[in-house]
């Protein structure tokens, strides 16, 4: 199916990616693997090449252009290279966003010039060991301290989490208050009581860098509250959209690489002496596969326009979410089928993509939670 979402300057600028990701990213994609973390010198080559930061405002060192559509390539481009877990979503997507909407001027000009740059990496950290998608409940806490706020607690399966130089941590400053007390706090590297626990080992996406945190009576400034004092659960309820659409797109580049793989094996893998593409069988399977991933793509292209035009809600972003990366676990898992014993190599990429896809339905909300945001749509 034709897309009609981008422009010739999105073309563009997936050519560059594209071609930038082949010369930086793409040889180094085993050692990544094996080592479970991207080199930061990625980051920086990224940021010299004009690759983050696109939304940041000009003046901080940025592209200067709000369009989800730059975005979405820098989503889909490394997924359909299979760079397993480059982690630029997690900043562009997930983090920068609190910055841009809630950050001060002051803050602005303090910290996005060196993210547009690559040489600070941002996470969020709002997952904790007993609160997962109920964010309500969460037990890290910030409490007054003078001027400044006193932070205790911990945070896990935060991506980025080794990596990153600034992490926007959600803490609630009035224990017991649920989302009433939910703040944002900007938790910089060397802050004392600021510690990294384990890089936690995942089934997939094993390039990125993914860890335990830890804070103990972290001092963290005034001036590194981010937006207001109580308001942090409905800025979490603002940005997780785009967040949720993020996961839908990767999802979508995702099913295209899978049925791609698939298609190119079963032209030249043959079985009682004909290619496995001649047996009717797989024919239907991968007709029945692409009219899914047609269906898949149209509505994930659809809530992309949404955003741009500032209409995309909470309740389409959990069905997009939904719909596209439980297509994808279908997908990709039928795409290793065709395979058969060689899809289970590791060697072979539908293996990645297939371990990959395990965690689309679980983080930025799991499918259950997102099937109950759409009920309460429908009144029910």
């Amino acid at each position: 199916m034709r897309r009609t979402l981008f422009e010739e300057e999105h073309d563009l600028f997936r050519e560059s990616f594209r071609s930038f990701l082949r010369q930086h990213a793409v040889p180094k994609r085993d050692e990544w693997l094996a080592r479970g973390i991207v080199d930061r010198d990625f980051w920086s080559a990224m940021g010299q090449n004009g690759f983050l930061g696109i939304a940041i405002p000009t003046e901080h060192g940025g592209g200067g252009v709000e369009d989800f559509r730059f975005n979405m390539v820098l989503v889909e481009e490394p997924l359909r290279l299979w760079l397993s877990g480059i982690g630029i979503t997690y900043q562009e997507d997930m983090t920068l966003p609190y910055l841009l909407k809630y950050g001060s001027e002051e803050q602005k000009a303090r910290w996005l010039p060196q993210v547009a740059s690559g040489e600070r990496i941002l996470a969020v950290a709002m997952t904790e060991p007993c609160a997962g998608s109920d964010l309500q409940s969460m037990q890290t806490t910030a409490l007054p301290k003078g001027d400044d706020w006193l932070l205790n607690g911990s945070k896990i399966f935060i991506s980025n989490g080794v990596n990153a130089d600034l992490v926007v941590v959600a803490a609630q400053t009035e224990p017991g208050s649920g989302a009433k007390g939910i703040t944002l706090f900007a938790v910089e590297r060397g802050m004392a009581g600021f510690e990294r626990g384990r890089k936690l080992e995942k089934i997939g996406r094993r390039a990125q860098d993914t860890a335990e945190l830890f804070f103990d009576d972290v001092l963290v400034p005034a001036e590194n509250v981010i937006g207001e004092v109580g308001k942090g659960f409905s800025y979490l309820m603002e940005s997780l959209p785009q967040e949720r659409l993020a996961i839908a797109v990767a999802a979508a580049a995702e099913i295209d690489a899978a049925i791609e793989l698939a298609s190119d094996y079963a032209r030249e893998r043959k079985a009682f002496g004909k290619p496995i593409a001649k047996f009717q069988n797989t024919r239907f399977l991968l007709a029945d596969l692409a009219a899914q991933q047609a269906a898949v793509r149209a509505l994930v292209d659809r809530c992309a326009q949404e955003r741009l035009r500032g209409e995309l809600t909470a309740n389409d972003a959990a069905a997009v979410k939904l719909y596209a990366t439980e297509r994808q676990l279908h997908i990709v898992d039928r795409c290793l089928q065709v395979h058969g014993g060689y899809g289970y190599m590791l060697e072979y990429p539908i293996a990645q993509l297939y371990t990959d896809a395990r965690v689309q339905t679980i983080y930025g909300g799991t499918s259950e939670v997102m099937k109950e945001i759409v009920a309460r749509s429908l009144g029910i």
